[in-house]
């Protein structure tokens, strides 16, 4: 039991909404994300932050003459979802930060394609010292492309579980790549309330939804700087810490398998202002004294 957790923490380790005694609690087995590496496709990550412990590695800068460092906090954010010692899902998983986005939060298809094209080729290669498997988060997107949604089904079809933002323009996800992408994990956004964000996107290609506004995570600046913001971002990261945490306790290492595992191990019915074509599915960590 982690107490002065975050509340999307607290909220996929408890069944009912969360109330005063419960909204700052989260409830998890301690070997979840053991044995994982997590790759977070993003901004690039803060690796020497405190709640890293050590765990957050430098993978691939993508962009050309750009630095290895998060200049934008956005990716440090999502990788204290996953995998932070205060913030994260997984507290116990490996941390690789994949830069294609540069320091406003902008980069090309290209770019996004070449940093999934180097998760693909690097998670095979660390399956000595991640033997439970591997998960990547892709809180980004774009207009629809083949070519993007393409190299996101290769990088499942080498194993890794990716979980991918809906996108936070209120309409429908299948406008958008990855999002649109069949075989990954799709995620929506939930406020704390149990209310859709009215900022998600929705639709038939949302497989999960998961807490998305006011997160509480990792920042840039310091190695123990923090920061509150919203969006399908936010959300993801849920996803994918959730994914890596079940990895580490022995579930399925096929990605769409785990994909389908969460949405069937989710809670039904409990979020409100869903519309009908969409998911009514909030993530749940199968704790069983929730």
């Amino acid at each position: 039991t982690q107490t002065g957790a975050p509340w999307g923490l607290a909220r996929v380790s408890h069944r009912k909404q969360l109330n005063f005694g419960t909204f700052n609690k989260y409830l998890f087995a301690d070997e979840g994300g053991e044995g994982v590496d997590a790759y977070v496709i993003d901004t690039g990550t803060n690796v020497k932050h405190v709640d890293f412990e050590g765990r957050a590695h430098w993978g691939k800068t993508i962009p050309l003459g750009d630095e290895d460092l998060d200049g934008n906090g956005h990716g440090t954010h999502c990788s204290g979802t996953v995998a932070g010692k205060t913030y994260g899902v997984a507290k116990k998983t490996k941390l690789y930060a994949v830069k294609v986005l540069d320091s406003t939060g902008h980069g090309t298809n290209s770019g996004v394609i070449a940093g999934i094209n180097y998760v693909a080729t690097e998670a095979p290669k660390r399956k000595s010292q991640c033997p439970k498997g591997s998960v990547a988060n892709m809180s980004l997107g774009g207009v629809t492309s083949s070519a993007v949604n393409n190299a996101a089904a290769a990088l499942i079809d080498a194993g890794v579980f990716l979980a991918v933002a809906a996108g936070n323009e209120s309409e429908d996800a299948k406008n958008s790549s990855p999002a649109s992408g069949p075989s990954v994990c799709t995620v929506g956004a939930t406020e704390s309330d149990d209310t859709l964000a009215e900022y998600s996107n929705f639709g038939s290609v949302v497989d999960i939804l998961a807490p998305g506004t006011d997160i509480l995570s990792t920042w840039i600046g310091s190695s123990s700087a923090k920061n509150t913001i919203s969006g399908t971002s936010m959300a993801t990261p849920h996803i994918a810490g959730l994914g890596a945490y079940l990895l580490g306790l022995g579930k399925t290492q096929d990605p769409e398998a785990l994909c389908a595992y969460i949405a069937s191990t989710a809670q039904s019915g409990k979020i409100s202002s869903v519309p009908s074509g969409t998911v009514n599915k909030l993530a749940f960590n199968g704790n069983p004294s929730a």
